[in-house]
C-alpha cells in the first residue's frame, strides 16, 4: 500500500497467546473411490495360491545365494504384487512389522504406478511367505469372526491381480524413459536402501553385490530416516547379475545431470560507476552477530571491488579443495553482486546512500562449467558438505543459505528426491531435533530452450520446477519481470516476450504436479525477459539484470538472469529481514517474505478469469503458476497503521504414544490474539477489509516410493489452522468444531469447509509446509474472529512408531495481517498498547 511508504512500524511480535487443547481427530475413512472388484472366490484364491506356491523354490534359492555371498543384513526375496486395474491396492496391509528384529520384517519397499495398475514390491524374510500363503487360505475358507464378520483379507487379495517375483526393472522408480533400452549402456545410478535396523550391514552388502557385478559405489551415502541413498555406476546388465540378491534394495533411479544454467554477459562498464557506488556503500561490520546470505554455487571471485567490502576471505569454501574458491564459471559471482546490492541497475543510478545490513559468504558446489563427474552427481551429499563447511568456520552465525545449482530436467514432478529431501533434512536440523533450523532459498530452475521461449506462456505450464526446488522446507523461487524496454539499436526489430508484471519466460512451476505436492513456488522475483520475432527469441542485455563479473579485471559488470539471479534477490530480502528482526526463526522469515508477496495485474491477467467470478481453483492454478505474487520490502518489514501485522512463533506437541492405542494425536493450540475488535466495529457499515494468515513450519523427511497419503508419510508431521467464525457463538463451540474435524487420508482437510470467502479455503491452501490464506469481507465479520487454531494431521511421527519420535514437538510460525484501505484509521496503536513489552526487535534496516 502507498502510505506506508511514510507509515512504517515495525511488526508486533506476540508470546503466550496460545493454550494447548487436547486433540483427537476421529479415525479416517476414504480410499478409492472405484469399487474394489469382487471375483470368483475359489478361482481367484486359487490362482493366488498357485503363484505363491511357485515362488518357494525361487526364494530358497535367493536364499541360498545370499548365504554364498555372506550377506548379512537379511535374508529373503522381493515379492511384487500387482493390483487390479482402476483399483487402488491396500499396499499397507502388505507389510508385516511385529516382528522386533526388523531384518525378520515383511517390508513394503516401493509403490508405483503402472498406467492404471498399482504395483508393490514388498521385502518378504526367508521363511515369511506362509504369511500371505495364511492369507490366501482364510481367503479361501471365507473366514469369519465370532459375529460371523468377513475377516478374510478380501479387500487386499481382491484387488491383487498376480504376485510374482521382482525382476530388475521392477525396482525402478523414476520415469521409464529414463531407464535405457540398451542394456550394457553404464550411467550413474541413485541406489536406495532399507534401514532395517542395521543401516551400516546394508549398505555392506550393497557394496559387495556391487563388486561382485563390477559396478563402482560412491563412498559417500545420505541417510534418512528409513532409507540410505547411495551412488553406483553401472549397467543393467552387470547389475542383473546380482538380482537374486538384491533383497537390499529398495528403489532405484536415474542420478541427475546439473543444469546448463551458465549465461553469457555484458562487456565492461566504467570504472567511475564502481568508484561512485563505493563512495555511497555502508557494509554490516565483520562480526558474528551480522547475518550471512550464503551462497552454494560456482564460487565468488572476491577481488571485484564492490564484492570485497562484503566477503572476508576466510569466509571463502569449497566442498573440493582441487575446485578453490574462486568463480570461473561467471555465475557464482553475479549472484553475490545480487545477493548484496540487488539489480545494479538501480543501485548504480541512485545517488542515496548505499546501506547494506548483511553480508556474504561462499561455497563452490560445482566445479568450473558445471562439470558433473563421478562423485559431484551425488548433489545431496555435496549440498550438506556444503552447508557444513561455514557452520564448522563460524557455527554462531544467523545465515540464509542460497542455491541455484538445479537438475537439468524437471522429471521429479514433485515428488520427494534424495537432494531435495537432504535440503529438508537440514532445514528441519533433523540431526540436532529441530533445535537449529536453517533458511534455504532455492530457484525453481531455468526453460531457456527456444521451443519454450517461442511458446510462452503456454510452455509455463508444462515447464516444471527443477530438483531440488520441490523441497518442502524451501523457499522456492520463481521468475517475473518488469523489464520490458529494449534499448539496443540493433535490436529494435525485437518486441519483449513477456508483458509488464507477467511471469519471465525463463520460470518454471509447478502447474503440472499432482495436487498432493506442495504449492510452488511460493513467490517470485525479477528475472529478466526476453525479446523475439518472427525468426524466434533472444536474450537481450537490456531485459536482463546488471551484476558483477567474475573477471572484473577484464570487465566490471555482467548480466544475469533467470530463476538464478530471481532466488539471489530472495535471499536478500531474507538477509535484510533476518538483520532487521534478529530474534526471529528461520521459518518466520519464510513466513514473513511469503506474507508480503503480492500479484500484478498481469500475473491476475494470465491465470484469473475475466468475465465471472475466481474460484479456489482458479487461484490454485495461479499459485502453481506464480506463487502468492513477488514480495514488498516494505509489507515484509513494517506494518502500519490500518496494516497490521501481528507475528508469533510457538510449538505444539501433535503426538503422544498412548497404552494400548499407541501413537494418537495429542495436543492443538488455540491462540487469542489481541484483536482491534472496537476500530473494526467503528468503521463504517461495509467496510471491505482483508485478513491474511500464514502458518510456517518444517518437516522431517522420510523420502520413499511408498505413496504421499499412507502411513509412509513422506513430512513427520503436518499442521494446519482455522479461524474462528460468526457462528462459533463461543469458544468452546470453535474447539468443539475444529475437534469434529475428520481427517482425509489424501490431505489431512476438514471435511466441513463452510467459510466462504478464503481465496483458497480448507480443502486447497494447506500443501507442503507453508500454508496461506486470505479471506475478504466486512469489518463487523472480521471483529468476532478473534481466536485461530493451529492443530495437527497425519505424518510419519505418528505412523511410523518405530522411529520413536512421536514425542517431538513441532515448531511453527504464524503471521496474521488486517488491512483496510480506509487510510486514516489506526488498527495498529491500540494492540501495540496491549504487547508494549512484547514488540519486535526495532527495524534497522534503511530502505
Amino acid at each position: 500500500m502507498p502510505e506506508q511508504a511514510q507509515d512504517k512500524r515495525p511488526h508486533l511480535v506476540l508470546t503466550k497467546t496460545s493454550k494447548a487443547q487436547p486433540f483427537t481427530a476421529p479415525s479416517a475413512g476414504g480410499g478409492s473411490s472405484a469399487e474394489v472388484p469382487k471375483p470368483d472366490r475359489a478361482q481367484h484364491g486359487a490362482g493366488l495360491q498357485a503363484q505363491l506356491q511357485a515362488l518357494r523354490p525361487v526364494a530358497q534359492q535367493a536364499v541360498e545365494v545370499q548365504k554364498e555371498q555372506g550377506l548379512q543384513s537379511g535374508l529373503g526375496l522381493q515379492i511384487q504384487f500387482v493390483g487390479m486395474p482402476n483399483v487402488e491396492l491396500a499396499f499397507e496391509s502388505l507389510g508385516d512389522e511385529r516382528n522386533r528384529d526388523p531384518g525378520q520384517q515383511i517390508e513394503v519397499l516401493s509403490v508405483r504406478a503402472e498406467g492404471n495398475t498399482t504395483v508393490a514390491n514388498v521385502y518378504v524374510p526367508d521363511g515369511k511367505l506362509d504369511h500371505f500363503e495364511k492369507y490366501v487360505a482364510e481367503y479361501l475358507a471365507a473366514k469369519t469372526n465370532k459375529k460371523g464378520d468377513l475377516i478374510d483379507h478380501g479387500t487386499l487379495l481382491n484387488a491383487i491381480s498376480s504376485i510374482r517375483s521382482a525382476e530388475l526393472r521392477a525396482l525402478w522408480t523414476d520415469e521409464p524413459e529414463l531407464l535405457p533400452q540398451d542394456v550394457t549402456e553404464q550411467f550413474w545410478w541413485e541406489v536406495w536402501l532399507p534401514v532395517r535396523g542395521r543401516r551400516n550391514e546394508v549398505v555392506e552388502d550393497f557394496h559387495k553385490l556391487a563388486t561382485l557385478a563390477e559396478c563402482q559405489v560412491s563412498a559417500h551415502q545420505i541417510n534418512f530416516p528409513e532409507r540410505t541413498v547411495v551412488l553406483m555406476f553401472g549397467s543393467q546388465q552387470q547389475l542383473s547379475t546380482s538380482v537374486m540378491t538384491l533383497n537390499c534394495v529398495a528403489e532405484l533411479r536415474r542420478a541427475k545431470e546439473t543444469a546448463e544454467f551458465f549465461d553469457s554477459m555484458t562487456p565492461p562498464e566504467q570504472q567511475q560507476w564502481v568508484d561512485e557506488t563505493l563512495a555511497r556503500l555502508n557494509v554490516a561490520p565483520e562480526n558474528d552477530v551480522t547475518p550471512r546470505v550464503c551462497l552454494l554455487d560456482s564460487g565468488v571471485n572476491r577481488g571485484h571491488p564492490l564484492l570485497a567490502p562484503f566477503l572476508a576471505i576466510a569466509d571463502l569454501h569449497t566442498v573440493d579443495p582441487t575446485w578453490g574458491v574462486d568463480d570461473t564459471a561467471n555465475h557464482g559471482s553475479g549472484l553475490a553482486g545480487l545477493a548484496a546490492l540487488g539489480d545494479l541497475s538501480n543501485a548504480l543510478s541512485s545517488g542515496d546512500p548505499v546501506v547494506v545490513h548483511h553480508r556474504l559468504e561462499s561455497v563452490k558446489l560445482t566445479p568450473e562449467q558445471g562439470a558433473n563427474g563421478g562423485d559431484a552427481k551425488h548433489h545431496g551429499y555435496l549440498f550438506a558438505e556444503a552447508v557444513a563447511r561455514p557452520e564448522v568456520a563460524a557455527p554462531a552465525r544467523p545465515r540464509v543459505f542460497t542455491s541455484a545449482v538445479t537438475s537439468s530436467d524437471d522429471r521429479d514432478r514433485g515428488r520427494p528426491s534424495a537432494w531435495s529431501s537432504t535440503v529438508d533434512r537440514l532445514a528441519a536440523d533433523y540431526d540436532g531435533d529441530g533445535q537449529f533450523p536453517r533458511l534455504f532459498v532455492l530457484c525453481a530452475g531455468n526453460t531457456e530452450d527456444q521451443h519454450s521461449l517461442s511458446t510462452y506462456p503456454a510452455s509455463l505450464s508444462t515447464n516444471g520446477i527443477r530438483d531440488p526446488g520441490q523441497a518442502w522446507n524451501a523457499l522456492t523461487v520463481g521468475a517475473y519481470t518488469k523489464k520490458v524496454l529494449i534499448t539496443e539499436a540493433d535490436a529494435q526489430g525485437l518486441a519483449s516476450i513477456a508483458p509488464e508484471g507477467g511471469l519471465s519466460p525463463y520460470t518454471s512451476t509447478s502447474a503440472a504436479w499432482s495436487t498432493a505436492w506442495p504449492l510452488k513456488p511460493e513467490v517470485v522475483f525479477e528475472g529478466g525477459n526476453a525479446g523475439k520475432d518472427a525468426l524466434g527469441a533472444v536474450g537481450i542485455p537490456s531485459l536482463h539484470l546488471l551484476t558483477t563479473n567474475n573477471l572484473p579485471i577484464e570487465r566490471l559488470f555482467a548480466t544475469t538472469n533467470a530463476t538464478s539471479a530471481a532466488s539471489a534477490l530472495g535471499a536478500r530480502l531474507a538477509g535484510q529481514l533476518m538483520a532487521a528482526y534478529p530474534a526471529l526463526r528461520p521459518e518466520t522469515i519464510r513466513g514473513l517474505i511469503v506474507h508480503s508477496a503480492e500479484w500484478t495485474d498481469a500475473m491476475r491477467a494470465a491465470y484469473l478469469p475475466t468475465n465471472r467470478p475466481a474460484t479456489k481453483t482458479d487461484h490454485v492454478s495461479l499459485i502453481r503458476h506464480c506463487g502468492w505474487g513477488a514480495p514488498q520490502l516494505d509489507r515484509a518489514l513494517w506494518s502500519a497503521g490500518n496494516s497490521l501485522t501481528l507475528v508469533l512463533e510457538d510449538q505444539v506437541h501433535p503426538y503422544q504414544k498412548v497404552k494400548g492405542k499407541g501413537v494418537v494425536s495429542k495436543d492443538m493450540n488455540l491462540h487469542s490474539l489481541p484483536w482491534p475488535k472496537e476500530q473494526l466495529q467503528a468503521l463504517a457499515p461495509g467496510t471491505k477489509v482483508e485478513l491474511r494468515i500464514t502458518l510456517s513450519y518444517f518437516i522431517e523427511p522420510n523420502p520413499s516410493a511408498r505413496g504421499t497419503s499412507s502411513r509412509f508419510h513422506y513430512p513427520s508431521h503436518r499442521l494446519r489452522f482455522d479461524v474462528q467464525r460468526p457462528l462459533d457463538a463461543t469458544t468452546e463451540d470453535f474447539v468443539a468444531r475444529i475437534n469434529a474435524a475428520a481427517e482425509r487420508e489424501d490431505d489431512g482437510d476438514p471435511i466441513d469447509p463452510k467459510d466462504p470467502n478464503w481465496i483458497l479455503g480448507d480443502r486447497q491452501r494447506h500443501r507442503g509446509s507453508l500454508h496461506q490464506d486470505i479471506w475478504q469481507g466486512t469489518a463487523a465479520e472480521l471483529a468476532s474472529r478473534g481466536f485461530i487454531a493451529v492443530y495437527p494431521a497425519k505424518g510419519w511421527w505418528r505412523t511410523r512408531q518405530a522411529q520413536e519420535r512421536y514425542d517431538l514437538p513441532a515448531r511453527y510460525s504464524l503471521i496474521v495481517s488486517i488491512r483496510t484501505p480506509e487510510t486514516n484509521v489506526d488498527l495498529y496503536t491500540p494492540i501495540a498498547q496491549q504487547v508494549a513489552t512484547q514488540v519486535a526487535v526495532p527495524v534497522v534496516v534503511n530502505t
